[in-house]
């Protein structure tokens, strides 16, 4: 994934995914809205002119819920993570549950997956 986003810029594209009702913005969203746009991740409807979340733009959110999980579970097996992230991540493999012990677990390609993320920042 190419899109770097910063905390501010991830927080109003979670902001704009909840849904916008009317063509104003708040200040998180006004202050970030030229990169989503210019990165594709949000564009104003046609009609009404509100600013809606892509579908590259939720996969932006996905991702980052997913490297979020795998960052808490690397600390604490136990912990209880977003349930979609969690399935995606136990389908590709990157991690997995033991048989006698609670939790999730991070596999050597989750442990890839991190070191990869962590050495492209």
């Amino acid at each position: 994934m190419s899109t770097k986003l910063t905390k501010d810029e991830m927080a109003a594209l979670i902001e704009v995914s909840r849904g916008l009702k009317s063509t104003r913005l708040s200040h998180a969203v006004f202050k970030n809205v030229k990169t989503l746009t210019g990165q594709k991740l949000c564009a104003y409807e046609r009609k009404t002119g509100i600013l809606q979340i892509t579908d590259l733009g939720k996969q932006t959110i996905f991702m980052a819920l997913c490297i979020d999980a795998l960052r808490q579970l690397k600390a604490n097996p136990t912990l209880k993570v977003n349930g979609e992230a969690l399935a995606f991540l136990l389908r590709k493999g990157h991690l997995e549950t033991r048989e006698g012990e609670v939790g999730h677990f991070i596999t050597t390609k989750g442990e890839e997956s991190l070191a990869d993320i962590d050495s492209q920042k």
